[in-house]
């Protein structure tokens, strides 16, 4: 009998082992989430910190209608947000030549490409960082 209560006492001990292990591993693994709900406040508060408004700018489209639009371009350090800054004609230059290529159906439908458009652009001159979204946030077509 000796052998056999030995031989129990061991496998709850690795069997206690073993649960102990797991939740821990899971309690690690969910912290490790970056869906948890714990890090929303801080990611937007990243977003806060390295985002960069566009000034309005109001320009004729392709078919002779009028746009303002605003954007709120986030990037992915301080750094780039104050390059972004500093490169404001050329942000303005590249806004212009994307806007009046396009039409006033574009801006119904196409939102987004532009813009994926312009982020791909101000990434191309960028040096320090680079623009992870583009967001509008104001647009009024006339």
């Amino acid at each position: 009998m000796t052998k056999v209560s030995r031989l129990m006492k061991t496998m709850m001990i690795s069997v206690a082992i073993l649960a102990i292990g797991g939740i821990a591993a899971f309690m690690i693994f969910w912290n490790m989430d970056p869906n948890n709900h714990k890090g929303s406040a801080a990611s937007i508060k990243k977003i806060e910190d390295y985002a960069y408004e566009t000034p309005e700018i109001t320009t004729d489209l392709n078919d002779d209608s009028f746009v303002r639009i605003q954007f709120q371009v986030i990037t992915d350090s301080k750094e780039a947000k104050e390059e972004l800054g500093n490169r404001d004609f050329q942000l303005k230059n590249i806004l212009i030549k994307e806007l009046t290529t396009m039409e006033e159906e574009d801006f119904k439908t196409g939102l987004t490409n532009l813009e994926e458009k312009v982020k791909t652009k101000i990434n191309e001159v960028m040096t320090s960082g680079k623009v992870t979204d583009v967001y509008t946030i104001n647009k009024i077509l006339q």
